[in-house]
């Protein structure tokens, strides 16, 4: 079975999601936005060990407590290869916006679309959702139906597409061809805000109104 916590963090309240397979009690931390301290606690005390560290993408508020998590756990860095620039280049883009944050380490493994990677017993699939940021990805457990989609979708919302490497049509063709395929019941788990699903942005979210028919 599946576990997730969600733990909003950081100056833009940025959702980190601990991701734990219950029978192995063996956790990923998708998007350590702030405070890795905070995060590697959290996952200690509910009683998992992380393995996997899994970024969205690299825009500087889901990558502030990447050096913390990496090192307390050394588990693995997994992001797209089209990421990494940005990734390297978040200490600049974030005091653009008068925050500071720690040269984040490099990555350990490269992400493409597709691939599976397993968690403990879980099966994750990597789903190339470009648009908001360069390299971005989501990670999609098909056996729970649950989707973790870093900026593409949100509840009532959608990704900026107004920074370095944004694009409205790329964005919008991302979440039409690849979001709405997903069946209605599918949990999303975005960077920001609350949990919402599929079904439910299909019907309600205004920036989907001319593609969710």
């Amino acid at each position: 079975m599946i576990q997730v916590r969600q733990l909003p963090l950081g100056p833009l309240q940025t959702n980190c999601y601990l991701l734990g397979c219950e029978e192995t009690l063996e956790a990923a931390v998708v998007d350590p936005s702030w405070d890795g301290r905070a995060i590697v606690a959290t996952a200690e005390n509910d009683g998992w060990e992380i393995t996997h560290i899994l970024l969205t993408h690299s825009h500087f508020d889901h990558v502030g407590g990447l050096d913390e998590v990496k090192a307390l756990t050394g588990a693995p860095i997994f992001i797209h290869a089209d990421a990494v620039d940005m990734l390297e280049n978040t200490t600049m883009s974030a005091a653009f916006f008068g925050l500071r944050i720690t040269v984040p380490p490099p990555p350990d493994e490269f992400l493409f679309d597709g691939q599976d990677i397993q968690v403990g017993k879980l099966s994750i699939k990597v789903m190339f959702t470009p648009g908001h940021a360069p390299g971005h990805v989501s990670f999609y457990l098909p056996d729970y139906r649950v989707l973790f989609d870093g900026d593409v979708l949100f509840q009532d919302g959608i990704g900026r597409t107004d920074l370095p490497g944004g694009d409205y049509t790329t964005l919008m063709e991302t979440i039409q061809e690849k979001l709405l395929s997903l069946p209605d019941e599918t949990k999303v788990f975005s960077g920001h805000g609350p949990v919402t699903t599929i079904g439910q942005e299909r019907r309600n979210n205004p920036f989907l109104q001319e593609i969710a028919g």
